[in-house]
């Protein structure tokens, strides 16, 4: 085990500062609506700031530079359509959805806002929505686990499934101890710490270079299509890139911050603060990939994904390093807090006090959230413990699957004022079925990305059943209108 005094120190007073942060919100949360969504008081830059951390986590410090590092700057791509999607989802859903989710009946959680927005007595809704949460986010915070891992073993020598089990037990610790409000205000914290890191490494190296020029020059002499944007990619790869945006709109964890801000009239400096947040921090992490195909040159790594790991502890003095190695660790947290948040909230609150306990206690409903965190921890570790697992691979295959499942019903049940509960089960089972068949597929058209045929055909089956009846309840309709009314009224 590498032991580095300055590097470790640095390392612990961010963990410390992470955890109290934890104990603070846990003296604010008194309900499950505390929990699960701070009781809708998020300002507008702890909103904008959380839900880019919570976006980008270890993918942009790990999936992003190493994909780059192997493939030059043609993997730009994925971050441009993350970009045009993110604006959209900010521009086209964050505000109707926090007017609705409230509107009907204080919506929770998705699938409660799904439930209540068609009136579905029947339940499919809720039930149906909570399983592809569950399927996916357990994929997903897998994914951020390895990443965990991944910076435990490079930074500090530990044995993989060791390094996996302490990255595991930090995020639980303080997500279970203070819900929403701790992982929003660790978000926001993390989401400075991961700008700062995505400045001055790549500008450590270009430095080290001699310019910027030179390292252009260095690209290009090493393989000039590191340099080309559209270097060995094809039609559908170049596709496939660009369509890792439309997975915003389905997002829980994201949509999740939208139902938590204070006032939804904030929510349009927000969105330029997340925006101007998300362009930089994607600017540095493609920059770092780079950098690494220079700085490495004739010593190629194991595992790319360490690229911006190993980079910063090469450039930096042990005590940078321990603030950058935290930084990549706030980045990997930022997005597991809030997927094992909405997954406890979906125990809790969709299946719990539906169908087990209608009259629980908030106090016990608290309880179960809380266990929930543990178990869904140990459902991703179990995914995690694969030692050849790539964090880009898990995170693609969950957010297609969100993408697909839940991002045209959102659109849709937001837009068409007469749309059916029946259209948005039949749109959410397609969407996450064709992602599950259609990335188990290989060669010609199954090497798409499988979110654009997900999300096509789960928007063409919502027209199409939709079709043959339309809403007639006029409660439904009527609430539709006053939330469109509310938005006609705004200046956002």
């Amino acid at each position: 085990m590498i032991f580095d005094p300055p590097l470790l120190i640095a390392f612990l007073v961010y963990l410390l500062l992470i955890l109290f942060l934890g104990v603070k919100a846990y003296k604010r949360t008194h309900s499950l609506g505390d929990y699960i969504l701070g009781g809708r008081k998020l300002g507008s830059v702890v909103t904008a700031l959380s839900v880019g951390a919570s976006d980008m986590s270890g993918w942009l410090l790990l999936g992003l530079p190493g994909a780059i590092y192997l493939g030059g700057i043609s993997e730009v791509w994925i971050g441009i359509g993350l970009v045009i999607g993110a604006y959209c989802n900010w521009l086209l859903v964050a505000k109707p959805l926090r007017l609705y989710s409230q509107r009907a009946n204080n919506s929770l959680t998705l699938p409660d806002y799904f439930e209540n927005r068609f009136n579905d007595k029947s339940r499919v809704l809720r039930v149906i929505s909570a399983l592809v949460i569950l399927l996916f986010f357990t994929f997903y915070t897998a994914s951020g686990l390895v990443g965990g891992a991944i910076l435990f073993e490079s930074s500090f020598g530990l044995e993989y499934s060791l390094a996996l089990l302490a990255g595991a037990f930090i995020i639980v610790v303080y997500t279970f101890v203070g819900g929403f409000l701790a992982v929003a205000w660790t978000d926001a914290f993390q989401a400075m710490l991961m700008l700062a890191a995505l400045l001055i490494t790549p500008i450590a190296v270009i430095n080290e270079a001699g310019g910027a020029g030179t390292v252009l020059d260095q690209l290009e002499q090493i393989n000039s299509e590191n340099t080309n944007w559209f270097a060995n990619l094809t039609l559908l790869g170049f596709i496939s890139l660009i369509a890792w945006g439309l997975g915003y709109a389905g997002q829980p964890h994201i949509l999740a911050r939208f139902m938590a801000v204070e006032d939804p009239q904030k929510l349009n400096s927000s969105k330029w603060i997340a925006m101007s947040w998300m362009v930089v921090v994607l600017f540095g992490s493609v920059s770092t990939g780079l950098a690494g195909i220079t700085y490495f040159v004739g010593q190629p790594l194991a595992n790319p994904e360490t690229v911006f790991i190993i980079l910063s502890q090469s450039l930096f003095n042990p005590w940078i390093a321990g603030i950058i190695t935290a930084a990549i660790l706030s980045a990997i947290m930022s997005t597991i807090d809030s997927q094992l948040l909405v997954s406890s909230s979906v125990i809790s609150e969709d299946f719990y006090r539906v169908f087990v306990r209608p009259k629980a206690s908030e106090k016990e409903l608290l309880l179960v959230s809380r266990i929930a965190v543990v178990v869904i921890a140990l459902l991703a570790l179990a995914i995690a413990s694969d030692r050849n697992s790539r964090v880009l691979e898990l995170v693609s295959y969950a957010w297609a699957g969100f993408g697909a499942a839940f991002g045209p019903v959102i659109i849709f049940s937001l837009f068409w004022r007469s749309m059916t509960a029946i259209s948005a089960v039949i749109g959410m089972v397609v969407g996450a079925v064709t992602v599950v068949v259609w990335s188990n597929l290989s060669g010609g058209l199954f090497e798409l990305y499988e979110i654009v045929p997900g999300f096509l055909f789960s928007s063409l089956s919502i027209v199409f059943v939709n079709l043959f009846k339309l809403e007639q309840n006029e409660s439904i309709l009527s609430q539709y209108d006053d939330v469109q009314d509310s938005l006609a009224a705004s200046d956002y």
